[in-house]
């Protein structure tokens, strides 16, 4: 069976043990503590002098001249404030020491005693270990498994990064992702430069690795590339226009005159985002009458496309559409469930499929490179996407087999029982974790097997076989009984609702699906993708700029994980002694 869950991590909790990791590498466990031996426990408090009675920080009192009424200042939660700012707005740790800050938060508040970059990292620090406290304790409670993705930055130094998210199905069976760690590596191009990391610096994490918008977006960039002449001349042509008023009024009559029905604006587009330029060819394409017009009534304008050229340009629109639109269910503010993946990815092959077997040579050319590359990305993931989008009431066995017969033919019904039988011995899998573990009663009377039969076991009914007609009985209970995955495939597709909530459904139906729902809750958050919604069009890789590649690994990663977590903050936690006091050691020590 191919892989489904071939990296995974599963969270285990004991009464009387502290919580454990099980990594499953193929098939193969292995548990470690969540805590590393060297990485100092931020949680457990040292002895402070300063701190009163009660366990809280002793506030500051200020008395006001004049009658004025006196007040209570905080500077600890000022210097908390400041460093969750500079947090969630990316603002470099020495602006605190910026003459024009200084000034500012003096006219606010001329008695606060401004902070120093070491004082602002022991309260990064500080929120860091707090959240993630927070964090080890939801992750802690969930049912299912923690899903990984590892995303590669890079940085003008020698430097690179590696940046863990985790992906699951809360209590609540909500999607969640949540950076995990963001670690530096020294030889990025090295063949263990992602497993040393994880070895090195994580305990408690593990990662899964193929990206669903990187494919896409590599099929955009060779399918943009490939005709790169004939995209500058159009992309010169809209620039002609959209660069001097006179052109653009001039382009507009022209399109007035010529009737043309397109409600399209041409835009320029962004070289580092592709699809800016399939909406520049898009709107272009619309308007290519107006161009050939213009090519006539100008004589200033020379770039226009010719009639061939606007059609090859249609053609690569119409490849360029799928891809981003399949894409776009990356963007939405909710991250997707990983049976949306499916829709898009079967129909993304049917298309580059009959492209590469297409009679005309154009579409052919274009399209068979983009096809070969796709194939490698569907073999590695199709049985995921399949077995997921099984897990839609909406569609179950029936997409897949529709799907797979127009993708496979003949072929078709063999792929089929492979997706059968993969996510039947997954449920197994699943049943067995499910069932209680076996227990061993001994008595001086017991024993496996007993080597002196006794005489009522012999003939209890007079011919021996009544222990054996038992025996098939139960085979044939068994046989009727049906299973929880055979249960939910029999019953009826649900109506097709566009804004169908899958997770809701589960959650509604664990009760009656208590071991499938787990199966579901798992596979649904499978992550496909290691980009985030703002980058899912962006050609360039991801990279660290010079001031974040001057910092302490430590602090590094503080900041990018806590502006990740302090987005789920729900409510906001008043200072802890033990916050304070382990950020203080947190920053002495490099971990």
């Amino acid at each position: 069976m191919q892989k489904i869950l071939c990296l995974y991590l599963r969270l285990e909790t004991s009464r009387h043990q502290p919580p454990k990791t099980t990594y499953c590498f193929g098939n193969l466990p292995v548990s470690r503590h969540n805590q590393g031996k060297d990485q100092p426990s931020p949680y457990i408090p040292a002895p402070r002098t300063n701190i009163s009675a009660n366990g809280n920080f002793p506030r500051k009192r200020h008395r006001a001249a004049n009658g004025v009424a006196s007040i209570y200042l905080s500077e600890d939660n000022y210097s908390h404030e400041l460093a969750k700012m500079i947090i969630q707005h990316e603002y470099p740790l020495h602006m605190v020491e910026h003459s024009g800050f200084i000034d500012f938060a003096r006219a606010l508040q001329p008695q606060f005693n401004i902070t120093s970059v070491t004082a602002v990292q022991e309260q990064v620090m500080g929120i860091y270990f707090r959240e993630k406290h927070k964090l080890l304790d939801l992750l802690s409670g969930i049912s299912g498994r923690l899903n990984l993705t590892v995303d590669l930055w890079t940085s003008n130094q020698s430097l690179a990064y590696v940046l863990i998210t985790g992906h699951f199905i809360d209590n609540d069976w909500k999607l969640q992702r949540r950076i995990l760690n963001f670690i530096t590596v020294q030889f990025p191009d090295s063949d263990t430069a992602f497993s040393h990391a994880i070895a090195d610096c994580l305990t408690d994490w593990s990662a899964e690795d193929n990206c669903y918008a990187r494919i896409l977006r590599s099929l955009a960039q060779d399918a943009i590339g490939s005709m790169r002449e004939t995209i500058e001349k159009v992309r010169q042509s809209v620039k002609y226009v959209k660069t001097s008023d006179a052109h653009e009024e001039r382009f507009t009559k022209l399109k007035q005159q010529l009737q043309v029905p397109s409600t399209k604006n041409l835009m320029i587009d962004n070289l580092t985002n592709w699809s800016t330029t399939y909406q520049m060819l898009m709107a272009a394409s619309e308007l290519k009458e107006v161009f050939s017009c213009l090519d006539t009534s100008d004589p200033d304008y020379k770039l226009s496309p010719q009639m061939e050229e606007w059609e090859q340009v249609e053609t690569l629109c119409a490849y360029l559409k799928i891809f981003y639109e399949a894409a776009s269910i990356l963007t939405s503010p909710v991250y997707p469930t990983t049976n949306l993946f499916f829709h898009e990815a079967w129909k993304i092959h049917l298309e580059l499929m009959h492209g590469a077997n297409s009679q005309d040579f154009f579409v052919s050319c274009l399209t068979k490179p983009l096809m070969e590359k796709f194939t490698k990305y569907w073999d590695d993931c199709n049985l995921v996407l399949a077995v997921a989008v099984v897990m839609d009431p909406r569609f179950k066995m029936k997409l897949v087999e529709f799907s797979f017969s127009r993708i496979y033919g003949e072929d078709a019904e063999t792929w089929i029982n492979i997706v059968d039988e993969g996510l039947h011995e997954l449920y197994l899998e699943y049943l067995v974790q499910s069932l209680p573990a076996p227990t061993f009663i001994e008595g001086e009377n017991d024993s496996l097997v007993k080597t002196e039969p006794q005489e009522d076991d012999l003939l209890p009914n007079g011919d021996g076989f009544s222990d054996f007609d038992i025996y098939i009985s139960d085979i044939m209970s068994a046989q009727h009984m049906k299973s929880e995955l055979d249960q939910y495939l029999e019953e009826p597709l649900l109506p097709r609702v566009q804004d169908f909530d899958v997770l809701g459904w589960w959650k509604m139906n664990r009760s009656k699906y208590p071991t499938l729902s787990k199966l579901a809750s798992d596979v649904l958050s499978i992550p496909l993708s290691t980009i985030s919604a703002e980058s899912v069009f962006d050609m360039r890789e991801k990279k660290m700029d010079s001031y974040r590649s001057s910092l302490r690994p430590s602090i590094l990663q503080a900041l990018i994980c806590s502006k990740d977590w302090l987005q789920h903050e729900s409510s906001e936690v008043p200072l802890g002694i033990s916050t304070e006091i382990s950020a203080a050691a947190a920053v002495k020590t490099e971990f």
